[in-house]
């Protein structure tokens, strides 16, 4: 639990612990409690980030570094400006909660962060998965400085009641997350979804770490209990990126932000924001029991009676979330850093049934693939997708956070592979046997069998198998993984069925890379699949 001293101004409630803030939330009947002590919220219209509505302001200095072909929206200082004012007379005209926070583990690269809330669960969410201060900041004299004054650090105004009018403002919606570099502040209004706070500070230090030669990188990690081995786990959202590395063998350094410095790793966060749709306790028990008070869960449906949540259930979403603390995890990695990883794994969910379960990537390989940032995407997972498998591919496993272009972390990236002899791999999670709707997903059990081996330096001279159309190469036996499953092709009943899905795949790879064709060397741009 987190010290920074609480004050208080007029309608103005600083700092406060976290019994405080849910006594609160529950006063303002922003939620309720689940039979362990969770506060458990429905965040309205938005049950997920709104990526469209995204905007950073564009300045003399954004301009010539931002990658504005993809993910980045510009937006104009006047349209902030008109903004900031909206937020800021917002947050004044009611009660309103403000946290002192930082990011950053290592104190080298700590960033200071004030964020002021419109809803105590918002700044309970912001307690937990930010990290305290450093050095706390001496209080400002009224509450308008606080609010509006000067402030050593970066500053997030939360107001989901507050919304733009898209016209006079600049926006598509009255929807908007705005992140002005020059100003360090950032704008979010129109939305209650709470992930919208943590992935503006990722998207922070995405734009400032590469200026100080650290990679921030979306990932998890953890390290060894017995060699202090540490590994990497780059992962979209269902491909098992908190699942697997929240392992009771290995000591949690954090599930999904992480900076790569010339001293090691470290976590930016001071918390975990864990996917539970399916969530037992018998599958993950290190998540599960961590879902208590002192936690948030978002979106899940409650047992009134009895208070027990409803992890299976979709009726509200499929993006259903639990925010709670890193030490939550019996065993995690007080300091939150780690050495240089001897590992790093490439997690992705093929649908198709085409992927081998693990491959070695070389170097090539290796930048090929995070430049690809490979997933797919099945119905139930996301409003409005049909029946077939759609395939996702996200540029370093987190294009929407990436302010700058993709090749400038592949870049710091292929420069630590090769100065630390970092070994990498994919491994998927996802379907054998057949895409989804025909094969079956690749069993839990033997995903984190197949992980322990390579880890555990089983696979380190394994011999190697080359697929015949993505050039991976598998290990051709594994202890305790059946043949049909190290080589999908055997798992599928008519082997033409299989090349037909693995050559339309690969289409879709060179389709999305030919983007960075002319930004990567030969040896990268041939690293993916074979012509």
């Amino acid at each position: 639990m987190k010290t920074v001293k609480p004050f208080v101004y007029d309608d103005l409630l600083c700092n406060l612990s976290e019994p405080r803030l849910v006594e609160h939330a529950l006063g303002l009947k922003e939620g309720e409690l689940t039979n362990t002590g969770a506060f458990v919220v429905r965040t309205g219209a938005f049950t997920g980030r709104s990526p469209l509505d995204k905007f950073i302001v564009q300045t003399n200095a954004t301009t010539p570094r931002v990658w504005w072909e993809k993910v980045n929206q510009p937006i104009s200082e006047a349209h902030f400006q008109s903004l900031y004012k909206k937020v800021v007379d917002y947050l004044h005209s009611r009660l309103a909660f403000s946290q002192d926070l930082s990011a950053c583990a290592d104190i080298r690269y700590n960033l200071n962060l004030r964020v002021i809330t419109e809803y105590a669960w918002h700044s309970l969410f912001s307690r937990i998965l930010l990290r305290e201060p450093e050095q706390p900041t001496v209080p400002p004299d009224t509450r308008s400085e606080m609010i509006d004054g000067p402030f050593n650090g970066f500053k997030i105004l939360c107001a989901p009641g507050c919304v733009a009018n898209p016209e006079e403002d600049g926006t598509r919606t009255k929807t908007f997350v705005v992140i002005n570099f020059d100003e360090r502040v950032v704008l979010i209004g129109g939305t209650k979804y709470a992930g919208e706070i943590k992935k503006s500070v990722f998207t922070i230090l995405n734009y400032l770490l590469p200026q100080k030669s650290v990679l921030p990188m979306h990932c998890s990690a953890n390290v060894g209990l017995h060699r202090s081995d540490t590994a990497l786990f780059f992962g979209l959202s269902g491909t098992g990126k908190t699942t697997l590395s929240a392992d009771p063998a290995r000591a949690l350094i954090g599930d999904d932000e992480h900076g790569w410095s010339d001293h090691g790793v470290f976590n930016i966060e001071g918390g975990c924001y864990a996917k539970c749709i399916g969530l037992t306790q018998q599958a993950e028990p290190q998540i599960f029991n961590a879902i208590r008070f002192g936690s948030v869960l978002e979106n899940v449906p409650v047992d009134r009676p009895t208070g027990e949540p409803d992890y299976q259930s979709t009726f509200v979403t499929e993006n259903t979330r639990a925010a709670y603390p890193l030490e939550f995890i019996p065993g995690a990695v007080r300091c939150a850093m780690a050495g240089h990883p001897e590992n790093i794994v490439f997690l992705t969910a093929d649908a198709f049934g085409v992927l081998p379960p693990v491959s070695r990537l070389n170097t090539n390989q290796a930048v090929y693939h995070f430049l690809s940032g490979y997933t797919a995407r099945v119905a139930g997972t996301e409003r409005g997708l049909g029946g077939e498998p759609q395939a996702t591919f996200s540029a370093c496993f987190g294009q929407p956070f990436l302010p700058l272009p993709p090749t400038t972390y592949a870049d710091m990236l292929e420069r630590r592979i090769r100065q630390h002899n970092v070994k990498v791999w994919l491994l998927n999670t996802g379907w054998q046997g057949g895409p989804y709707g025909v094969g079956t997903r690749v069993p839990l059990s033997l995903t984190r069998r197949m992980l322990d081996a390579l880890l555990q330096g089983e696979l380190d001279d394994a011999d190697l198998v080359a697929h015949p159309v993505f050039g991976l190469h598998s290990p051709a036996a594994i202890t305790g993984i059946p043949d049909e499953v190290l080589n999908p092709c055997l798992s599928w009943k008519r082997t033409s069925e299989y090349q037909r899905a693995a050559t339309a795949l690969a289409a879709k790879f060179r389709e999305n890379f030919a983007q960075y064709l002319d930004k990567v060397p030969t040896e990268v741009a041939t690293a993916g699949p074979i012509e």
